[in-house]
C-alpha cells in the first residue's frame, strides 16, 4: 500500500524524479530585482532594450522620478572589487605553515654518524681486521694528516672517503704485501663530535653538540625550534668560515620529505633569517595559516600546492591591498590558479556550491530504506508516493517532519522569551520591604525555571496532515519524516499524579483519563490541558475529541499571586510545551 493511497484524491499522482530548471531568478523582493544570469539571447535583448531607452533619454541618466536599475557590478563574472571597506586579516594573527614542525623530538634522535655518505675526517677511528696469511685486529685512529697507519702496510690516506671507499683501500694495502691467503674486515668504529652555533631568530641562540651527520632539525631543536613570530622556514643558512655552505627551505621538508644533509663540522654556523613577506589562509582548508613568500609574490597554483583544502572547495575570496587601493576578488578555484598573490593578502577558500542533492530520512512504519537522496527541489509527496506501508498498520493521517531550520527557530524564540523574562521581571524594581521579599522569592523561582527551560531540546516538528490533507512542501537535507505506526494507546503526562501510557477506549474523556493515572497534583493548572496529536499537533483539550496516538499533557500552574507574572509564565510554558513536549514543572 502506498502512503498516499488514501490521501491523493486532492492531487496527482507524481514520479520521483529530478524536475529540470527553465533559467534562473533573483530571489529580489521589488519589481526592479536584477536577473542573476540569463542565457545570452535573452541578455543580447535586454542591452538591446536598455540601448534603445538610453537613446531615447538622448544618451543621459534616468529621468527624474524613475528607478535605476542598473547593475553596479558585473555578477556573472564571479569578481568583485575594490571593496574600501575590507581590510584582510593580518597575517600576524595566524600560527605559521611549520608551526608543529619541533615537537617531534629530533633532540631526542641520537645520531652515529655511520651513514654510507659519511666522509671521515681526522679524529675518527677505523677497525681493521685481516686473518689468513696475517692476523691483525685494531682500531685505528685517523690522526691530524688524515692517516691511519697499518702494521705492516705503512700510513694509508682516508680522510674525506666514505666508509666502502675505506674498505678498499684498506684491502688494498694490505693484499699488496699479502696477495694471497688474506681476509680483511674494516668497519667505522666512530666519529668525532662537533659543536655546532644556532643563531638568528630562533628560540634559544647557543652551541650545541652533535655529530658530524646530525640533520640541521636536529640542532634547531635542541635551540627551541625557530621563533615562530619574526623567524624564517624558507631561509635558513648553514655558514662555514664565513662561506655559506647550505640554504635550507624546510617548506621542502614539510610537503615532499627532502631535506639537504650536509656534513657538520666543529664550530659550523646554522642562521635562521628573518621572516620574509607572508599571507594569511583562512575558510575551508584543514589548518588556518600563515604561508611565508620566498618572493613578494606567489602564484595562485603555487599556493593551493602549499595548503591543505578540505574536499569540496570550489571558490577562492582574494582580499588584500594594491597600489589602486584595496581589492576583494572572487574566483572559482580552477581560476585562481592563475592569480598572483601578494605579501599581506589573505586567501580564503570555500565550499561555495550548492548541492543539488538532498538526503532526508524517514521512520515509522513503512518499507525500504532509512535514506533518500532525493533532488534539491523535491517534495514530500514525491518521497510519499515511493514509499510502501503496511496496510492498516499505518496512521497516514499523522504524518509529520522534524527540520533542523524549525528546530533552530523554536530554540531562538525559547531564548528571547526566557531572557525577556528575566530582563522584565528580575530587574523590576521594589516599593516596599514585604514586596522585596516577595520578589526575592519569585526570582529565585524564575531563574531555577529559565536554568531548566534552557536545557531542553525542541523538536523541530512540523505539522504537515491537517483534516486529511497532507501539505506538497518542498523537502530540505537532514529532514526527518515520520511515519507513525496506529496506536491502541494514548499518553497521560505533566502534572498527574501518575504519569502513564492507557489503552484508548472510545467512551472515555480527558478527565477520565487524568482521574485513571491518579488525578491533578496540586501544582496542576486544570484549566489547561494540551493534547498532542500524532502529527506534532498541539491543541487545546477542551475543544479537541480524544484519538488513538495522543497524549494528554497536564500543564503546571504559575506560583505566583502577580496577574502579570502569571499570565507571562504561563504564555512561556505554552511555548515550551509545544516547542518540546514537555511540561516544565516551576
Amino acid at each position: 500500500m502506498n502512503v498516499l493511497t488514501k490521501y491523493t484524491a486532492h492531487r496527482a499522482i507524481k514520479a520521483l524524479a529530478i524536475v529540470s530548471l527553465s533559467g534562473w531568478v533573483t530571489l529580489g523582493a521589488t519589481a526592479h530585482a536584477q536577473v542573476l544570469s540569463l542565457p545570452d539571447d535573452t541578455l543580447a535583448g535586454q542591452r538591446s532594450s536598455s540601448t534603445d531607452s538610453q537613446q531615447r533619454q538622448g544618451q543621459q541618466g534616468p529621468a527624474q522620478g524613475q528607478i535605476d536599475d542598473s547593475p553596479r557590478a558585473d555578477w556573472r563574472s564571479g569578481t568583485y572589487g575594490p571593496v574600501p571597506n575590507s581590510q584582510p586579516r593580518n597575517p600576524d594573527m595566524l600560527p605559521p605553515f611549520g608551526f608543529n614542525l619541533f615537537t617531534g623530538g629530533f633532540r631526542g634522535a641520537i645520531g652515529d654518524g655511520l651513514n654510507a655518505d659519511y666522509r671521515i675526517k681526522p679524529g675518527d677511528q677505523v677497525t681493521v681486521r685481516a686473518w689468513g696469511a696475517i692476523e691483525l685486529d685494531r682500531v685505528l685512529p685517523v690522526d691530524a694528516q688524515g692517516n691511519i697507519f697499518i702494521p705492516g702496510s705503512g700510513p694509508i690516506n682516508v680522510e674525506g672517503q666514505s666508509s666502502r671507499q675505506v674498505d678498499n683501500s684498506v684491502r688494498q694495502a694490505i693484499t699488496s704485501v699479502y696477495p694471497e691467503n688474506v681476509e680483511v674486515y674494516t668497519n667505522l668504529q666512530g666519529v668525532q663530535p662537533v659543536a655546532v652555533y644556532v643563531t638568528g631568530y630562533v628560540e634559544n641562540p647557543g652551541r650545541y653538540a652533535g655529530t658530524p651527520d646530525d640533520s640541521l632539525l636536529y640542532f634547531l631543536d635542541q635551540a627551541g625550534g625557530i621563533d615562530q613570530d619574526l623567524g624564517s622556514y624558507r631561509q635558513v643558512r648553514v655558514m662555514r668560515n664565513g662561506n655559506q655552505i647550505a640554504t635550507v627551505d624546510l617548506y621542502d621538508f614539510l610537503i615532499n620529505g627532502t631535506i639537504p644533509r650536509p656534513q657538520f663540522q666543529d664550530g659550523d654556523t646554522i642562521v635562521v633569517e628573518e621572516r620574509g613577506p607572508a599571507i594569511a589562509v583562512v575558510g575551508d582548508v584543514h589548518r588556518e595559516l600563515r604561508y611565508e613568500l620566498t618572493s613578494n609574490t606567489l602564484s595562485g597554483a603555487e599556493l593551493v600546492n602549499l595548503a591543505r583544502l578540505r574536499s569540496g572547495v570550489s571558490h577562492v575570496l582574494l582580499r588584500g591591498s594594491r597600489p589602486s587601493g584595496p581589492i576583494a576578488q572572487y574566483y572559482p578555484l580552477d581560476s585562481f590558479a592563475v592569480q598572483t598573490i601578494r605579501s599581506g593578502d589573505e586567501v580564503t577558500f570555500s565550499a561555495d556550491q550548492r548541492s543539488e542533492t538532498i538526503v532526508v530520512e524517514v521512520e515509522g512504519s513503512y518499507y525500504g530504506p532509512s535514506r533518500y537522496a532525493l533532488p534539491r527541489n523535491a517534495r514530500l509527496s514525491e518521497l510519499l508516493d515511493a514509499i510502501a506501508v503496511p496496510e492498516r498498520m499505518t496512521a497516514v493521517e499523522s504524518i509529520s517532519i522534524q527540520r533542523e531550520s524549525v528546530k533552530e527557530q523554536q530554540r531562538q524564540s525559547m531564548e528571547d522569551s526566557l531572557r525577556r523574562l528575566e530582563t522584565t521581571y528580575l530587574s523590576a524594581p521594589s516599593s516596599t520591604n514585604e514586596e522585596a521579599q516577595v520578589r526575592a522569592q519569585e526570582a529565585e523561582l524564575i531563574q531555577n525555571f529559565v536554568e531548566r527551560a534552557r536545557e531542553l531540546e525542541p523538536s523541530g516538528r512540523m505539522v504537515v496532515a491537517h483534516d486529511g490533507n497532507i501539505s506538497d512542501i518542498r523537502l530540505q537535507d537532514g529532514d526527518v519524516i515520520t511515519i507513525p505506526e496506529i496506536s491502541d494507546s494514548l499518553l497521560v503526562s505533566g502534572e498527574v499524579l501518575v504519569p502513564q501510557a492507557a489503552v484508548y477506549s472510545p467512551g472515555m474523556n480527558v478527565i477520565d483519563y487524568i482521574e485513571s493515572a491518579g488525578g491533578f497534583t496540586n501544582r496542576a493548572d486544570d484549566d489547561h490541558i494540551l493534547l498532542v496529536r500524532q502529527n506534532g499537533a498541539v491543541e487545546n483539550a477542551k475543544n479537541s475529541p480524544l484519538r488513538p496516538g495522543d497524549e494528554i499533557l497536564v500543564m503546571p500552574a504559575a506560583p505566583t499571586h502577580n496577574l502579570q507574572l502569571a499570565a507571562t509564565l504561563t504564555q512561556i510554558l505554552y511555548q515550551v510545551a509545544v516547542a518540546t513536549r514537555v511540561a516544565v514543572d516551576l
